[in-house]
């Protein structure tokens, strides 16, 4: 049974009663899903028009055109890198405020899933999102948007793995301290 929301006018003020609390846990995570692509969706198409006049499309037709297999310094391994990655200051920009904005998204579903009582296992899901998403922007921002050298290219990729590595021990951290 659905719970629809009922207005109420108590001394000239209008109350929105939703009672969410009276939802079952099934349909709560339901709800917070359906919020949170809404949102994902809100941020692909500003995140396009905001960079629609950069070319997006051509931009990232060109960045990988331009990959080809380039040696880690100092090692004796070669990755896929792009040629000049300084020619790809504006598709790092659309990653940076793709991440951002996916970053302010978790911290609004993680607001969500406190109201709602959510089980410990998806508040520590959403707070290593947010760990995820926020140090991916501020690595892009950091490495990718200044690069000039294509052994910077390896030290945002080093970077990444670093902040998974992060992101699983927060998660791990958040499960340990609720027992």
């Amino acid at each position: 049974m659905f719970c629809i929301p009922y207005f109420r006018v108590e001394k000239n003020i209008l109350k929105i009663n939703l009672d969410l609390q009276a939802l079952t846990d099934k349909k709560k995570e339901s709800l917070v899903t359906a919020i949170f692509f809404g949102g994902l969706f809100i941020i692909v198409a500003t995140v396009y028009y905001i960079h629609l006049a950069d070319n997006l499309w051509d931009n990232l037709i060109n960045f990988f055109m331009s990959l080809t297999l380039a040696p880690i310094p100092t090692t004796g391994i070669s990755l896929p890198a792009p040629i000049d990655p300084a020619n790809h200051v504006n598709l790092y920009m659309t990653a940076f405020h793709f991440c951002l904005g996916l970053g302010l998204l978790e911290i609004a579903v993680l607001f969500l899933r406190v109201g709602l009582h959510s089980p410990v296992q998806r508040i520590a899901e959403t707070i290593e999102n947010i760990f995820l998403w926020l140090s991916t922007s501020f690595l892009i921002i950091a490495y990718l948007v200044n690069i000039t050298l294509t052994g910077e290219w390896f030290v945002f990729w080093a970077g990444m793995i670093l902040i998974l590595g992060f992101a699983f021990l927060t998660r791990a951290l958040v499960l340990l301290a609720k027992r």
